[in-house]
């Protein structure tokens, strides 16, 4: 099954064309892992996914339901609003800079939405989130503050909010891109621990050898297009294309 679809996908900002035709689909239980140089348009597309910017053109899709759907006349159209609330409960989203509420514990950054926007039972949600939270390794920093964390911490965190959802498909844009290197080790191990329990994910990485060895999928973005997809193996370790394999080069230099 399909968690994900998105069919001709077109976004500008201003004069400038991000992403030039985006075509991908994520299969339930796979992890996609998405690299490519500053600037090929990644993150945009998990913004685009997630609805934090509208598309101008495309069709998307959540396991079969339409979040937005492009006209004959090339107008994008998205679902109502009650729609898309449902279509959002089905994905949550790990930001690279962690983005938790400053004034909320640990424990209260991870039961605000279950609580508040999916209106669910209150006992339910707290064992769930102490659940996470030792998931997590963060069983004695239940209440603490934002502050009061490293980096590491602060995105294990943000992880356990997201899962907190109990979302269908997981998106991180550069988890680690904010951390410093001995930092990196763990969040990476917990992105590979969900992998196990076959959790949906899409992941915009900078690294190479952690996509090569978690992912499923491997999609490498150039100039806001797809230029190759397949598995680590097809598209890491036997590139078909020149831009691939200069992207591959500037690394190992």
């Amino acid at each position: 099954m399909e968690v994900l679809k998105i069919n001709n996908l077109y976004k500008s900002f201003d004069e400038l064309s991000v992403l030039k035709g985006i075509s991908l689909s994520v299969k339930k239980g796979e992890v996609v892992a998405i690299i490519g140089p500053s600037g090929s348009g990644k993150s945009t597309l998990l913004r685009c996914a997630t609805m934090l910017e509208t598309v101008d053109s495309g069709d998307m899709f959540y396991s079969g339901a339409a979040a937005v759907v492009t006209d004959a006349q090339g107008k994008a159209n998205y679902v109502s609003q009650a729609e898309l609330k449902k279509i959002k409960s089905k994905f949550g989203l790990v930001f690279q800079n962690f983005n938790l509420f400053p004034h909320y514990s640990v424990l209260k950054n991870i039961v605000d939405a279950p609580l508040s926007v999916q209106k669910r039972d209150r006992a339910e949600v707290l064992s769930e989130a102490n659940k996470l939270i030792d998931k997590m390794g963060l069983s004695e920093k239940a209440y603490s503050y934002p502050y009061q964390l490293s980096g590491g911490q602060q995105q294990r965190v943000s992880i356990a909010r997201a899962l907190a959802l109990n979302p269908d498909i997981l998106f991180f844009d550069e988890p680690t891109s904010a951390l410093d290197p001995e930092l990196t080790g763990e969040i990476l191990r917990v992105i590979r621990d969900l992998a196990a329990e076959h959790m949906t994910m899409v992941i915009v990485t900078h690294e190479i050898d952690f996509a090569s060895n978690v992912a499923d999928k491997v999609i490498f973005m150039a100039d806001g297009v797809i230029v190759e997809q397949g598995t680590p193996d097809e598209v890491i370790n036997n590139p078909k294309t020149e831009r691939m394999k200069a992207f591959l080069n500037i690394l190992e230099k």
